[in-house]
């Protein structure tokens, strides 16, 4: 593997690589359907105390081939389902603002009839954790714990001070969006996680 695979690259949110789509040009705007996503994101030594948490969810996410569409099933804890189609246009630079994301809600029927086109699965649990979302992975990303929050504004992205438990802040490495990890190997997981001292298989027990 080339080993410009495991840089850093550019911030991005979490649209799929290699779907030949480009980022957005100009200044990031909301548009009539799209809001600009803005967060900060980090590396987490530990899942969160079950006790810190409010609720959490069981999540999961197909990558569909070729587009920067995301489809979601969501599992609460009480019974409750949601299913989501979601566009990601990434900003292409570094920064709390990812880029444009337009969420679109389905009915079951819909997301069983989505969910036969060819993608690549993601699953997590989530835990809200105000302010904080800490996603919890699973399968070969077992061992990865993730800590997103969202701003409202920029000055309110660049006044948070990272979390307690932050090993560091990879808001503008591409390894650690949905559209990179669905698509990452474990010893590539692995190899990733050791160069910030974590051990994936440790922290997965």
């Amino acid at each position: 593997m080339d080993a410009r695979d495991d840089a850093p690259g550019p911030a991005g949110g979490g649209g799929v690589p290699g779907n030949g789509s480009a980022g957005c040009e100009g200044p990031v705007a909301e548009g009539r359907y799209a809001r600009v996503e803005r967060e900060r994101r980090f590396l987490m030594g530990r899942a969160p105390e079950p006790a810190a948490a409010v609720t959490v969810r069981s999540i999961t996410d197909r990558y569909l081939d070729g587009t920067r569409l995301r489809l979601r099933y969501v599992q609460h804890l009480d019974g409750r389902r949601e299913f989501k189609l979601t566009q990601k246009i990434p900003a292409g630079r570094p920064g709390p603002v990812q880029g444009l994301i337009t969420n679109t809600y389905l009915s079951a029927d819909e997301y069983r009839v989505l969910a036969a086109l060819p993608g690549a699965l993601l699953a997590k649990r989530r835990w809200s954790v105000p302010p904080l979302g800490v996603d919890v992975f699973e399968g070969a990303l077992r061992g990865l714990v993730l800590a997103e929050v969202e701003f409202a504004d920029d000055v309110e992205a660049a006044a948070f001070t990272p979390p307690p438990g932050s090993v560091a802040e990879v808001t503008d490495d591409q390894r650690f969006t949905g559209g990179r990890l669905v698509r990452t190997a474990r010893p590539e997981l692995l190899r990733w996680m050791a160069g910030f001292g974590l051990d994936a298989d440790t922290a997965a027990r």
